[in-house]
């Protein structure tokens, strides 16, 4: 019997689950976390947790994590340079930032040119030695210390947008092959909000134009591009926006986005657009957005150019808009307080809520919003909070609506046979949570909503996805920032003005696991859309400084370290009243770069009657962590294989076992932890 209950036994726990604050401990799977941060759960279908990517600050000049180092050495050195000279090859001309210095060799960064094997180099007119044939082998932990202070140095260069407060508003957009940036941000004054685009050179201001009002345009539709003429007075016609009437019957009315006025100001009057006669209603006023509004957008096409795809955007203190990267159109609805919260284009209607109603514009005409031309108004009930585009076909597609308290669905084509119907009464959505994903997702007082089409694409069905974490939910839902989507890792995630961020994994459109993280630098805003290359890239707004960030990028927090852990659920191995003899966990990982982690334990529950891990603290016996500074671990470290397990020693001896792992640098990158074994012992029961 002895022997028999001596025999080295093997449990497999797959990382699946996610985190769980509420359900019983013997109920929930192994694989499951009692507390996380800053790892999520891995899209792919045999699940994992993968230590999240970082973000990195971005104005359009090359990134911090594409900066690469390169090693001199040096035969001696002649004199020792010291970090951040610029060090020069005196045959090639070549430079770089030097980065570190060691007794045989320099590191050097931001290289321009070349540097040859044999040749003097030097930091001015100093010479510092004679380079040779590199024979020295860096370790994966030296080079990634290495490359992480290579990011530092190019992260120098990249700029905050000018202003002050936070990013009100980021959004990306394609504009002649090339993937360009814009920010919003209120200007150093606060007395208005500038718009900035990215570029090599970093971010470049966005101008503004002006507008001036036509009626009893006639004969012809003037192009843009055209020449506004009266009298001396002419000026580029950067946009002719239709609000009313038609051209045909000389009956077009509405505005001209203008710039590069030259002679004077116009006036009322009679006056040419090219050469369509017009009439303007007064002088010119310049375009300009007022400063305190949280910007949201929309991307479409109401023409069938690839030319024509705009970006729709409003903030809740100014005009809507529409706008191509250069021309920022305001879009006049006629409401009292043209102020619109939320936008969406649906079947071809441009939708704009305010407060407690929807309107929308006549059917492709975004700039038109008389009834006469297909616009209607559709009251809510209660103040709107998003509105999200549902799934469908052609003919059943519908616009789900959220307000403060009730969800509605919008079905129907158009005025003609719009249906307003309630969905669920009690059950809103909070400001900036809603997403379309596989289905669409928002955020509620109870929780995060997955609102699924049945499959006659007729009827709709909500659940809240997000139970097991309710105490976490209840303490964040006054402090929600903004939402975004990872589409690439099927994630749906909710920013807190905290910086914390709430990600749900879903895969086949199923929920896969939750888990939460901590950025450094809280957002205000986010952004999420494909690249010209059809890579997937998501920007964030910050809630304060000014910066950009690009995210799911870079090995830290800007610079900072990404503090990660995970904290598993008690494991019993399935026999509860049985003590094991633990011996030894086995960690299967993968990757493609150095990794390091810290791996801890505790056994019963954490209770004080059984000889827990020397130097450990436990607060709580069901969801407390370890006190992280006083808590003694086995450290490891990977090379960067693909694929390979660590071995952990794991000793002690009780009913069940809590593991946590947790890693905390600035020079990591992502990995994934696939399992871990088990290595025990059977032992007697408890009494």
């Amino acid at each position: 019997m002895a022997d028999r209950m001596a025999r080295v036994l093997y449990d497999t726990v797959f990382m699946r689950g996610g985190w769980d604050q509420s359900t019983p401990t013997l109920e929930l799977y192994p694989g499951a976390l009692r507390d996380v941060q800053n790892f999520e759960v891995s899209p792919t279908v045999s699940g994992g947790y993968a230590r999240i990517a970082g973000y990195e600050r971005f104005d359009g000049k090359p990134s911090p994590s594409a900066g690469s180092f390169s090693i001199i050495q040096i035969a001696a050195f002649v004199n020792v340079p010291t970090v951040g000279q610029t060090l020069t090859g005196f045959t090639s001309a070549a430079t770089g930032i030097i980065l570190a210095v060691t007794g045989t060799y320099i590191v050097v960064t931001k290289i321009v040119g070349a540097f040859t094997n044999t040749e003097v180099v030097q930091v001015g007119a100093t010479t510092i030695g004679t380079a040779v044939p590199t024979t020295t082998t860096l370790s994966p932990l030296v080079s990634a210390q290495y490359t992480q202070q290579s990011a530092d140095l190019y992260r120098l260069d990249v700029s905050a947008v000018p202003g002050s407060g936070p990013v009100r508003g980021v959004v990306s957009h394609i504009v002649s092959g090339l993937d360009i940036v814009y920010a919003f941000r209120n200007n150093a004054g606060a007395t208005g909000v500038d718009i900035y685009k990215s570029s090599t050179a970093g971010w470049v201001q966005v101008p503004l134009f002006f507008e001036v009002s036509f009626t009893a345009g006639g004969a012809a539709i003037p192009a843009d591009g055209v020449t506004l003429t009266q009298g001396a007075v002419t000026a580029l016609v950067k946009r002719v926006v239709l609000q009313v009437g038609s051209w045909a019957s000389s009956s077009a009315a509405g505005r001209f986005v203008i710039t590069t006025i030259a002679g004077g100001n116009f006036a009322a009057g009679a006056a040419t657009a090219g050469a369509v006669g017009v009439t303007l209603s007064a002088i010119q006023t310049a375009i300009v957005l007022l400063p305190g509004g949280h910007f949201e957008f929309n991307i479409d096409n109401f023409s069938g150019s690839s030319a024509t795809i705009r970006i729709y955007g409003c903030d809740g203190v100014n005009r809507g808009f529409e706008f191509d990267g250069d021309t920022l159109v305001p879009i006049t609805t006629g409401a009292a307080v043209d102020a619109p919260t939320y936008l969406r284009v649906h079947r071809t209607h441009l939708f704009f809520a305010f407060s407690s109603s929807v309107v929308h514009s006549g059917p492709g005409t975004p700039y038109k919003w008389s009834a006469s031309d297909g616009a209607s108004e559709i009251a809510c009930g209660d103040v709107v909070t998003s509105l999200l585009n549902q799934p469908g076909s052609a003919t059943s597609a519908a616009l789900g609506i959220t307000t403060r308290t009730n969800t509605l669905i919008l079905y129907g084509t158009g005025v003609a046979n719009w249906n307003l119907t309630p969905l669920n009464v009690g059950i809103g959505g909070i400001p900036f949570t809603g997403q379309l994903l596989n289905q669409s997702y928002w955020m509620t007082g109870q929780g995060v909503i997955d609102m699924r089409a049945t499959l006659n694409f007729g009827n709709f069905r909500l659940a809240t996805i997000t139970n097991t974490i309710q105490d976490y939910i209840t303490s964040v839902r006054g402090s929600v920032a903004c939402s975004v989507l990872h589409r690439t890792k099927n994630q749906y995630r909710v920013l807190f003005t905290d910086g914390s961020v709430l990600m749900l994994t879903l895969v086949n459109g199923k929920l896969a696991g939750i888990t939460k993280g901590l950025y450094v630098n809280p957002m205000f805003c986010a952004w999420s859309s494909e690249s010209g290359s059809r890579n997937e890239r998501v920007f964030c707004g910050a809630a304060s400084g000014g910066m950009v960030y690009q995210m799911d990028k870079g090995s830290s927090f800007d610079g900072a370290a990404i503090d990660a852990f995970l904290v598993f659920n008690w494991n019993a191995i399935k026999t509860p009243r049985i003590r094991k003899r633990f011996r030894r966990t086995s960690i299967e990982m993968q990757g493609n770069f150095y990794a390091s982690f810290s791996f801890g334990y505790a056994l019963g529950y954490g209770s004080p009657n059984i000889l827990q891990p020397v130097g450990m603290e436990y607060t709580s016996g069901f969801t407390g962590a370890p006190v992280w500074d006083s808590f003694i671990w086995d450290a490891f470290t990977w090379d960067g294989s693909t694929l390979g397990p660590s071995e952990a020693r794991t000793v002690g001896t009780a009913e069940n076992i809590q593991v946590t792992i947790r890693t905390g640098t600035n020079y990591i990158q992502p990995f994934v932890i696939n399992s871990m074994i088990i290595h025990y012992s059977h032992r007697r029961g408890l009494r």
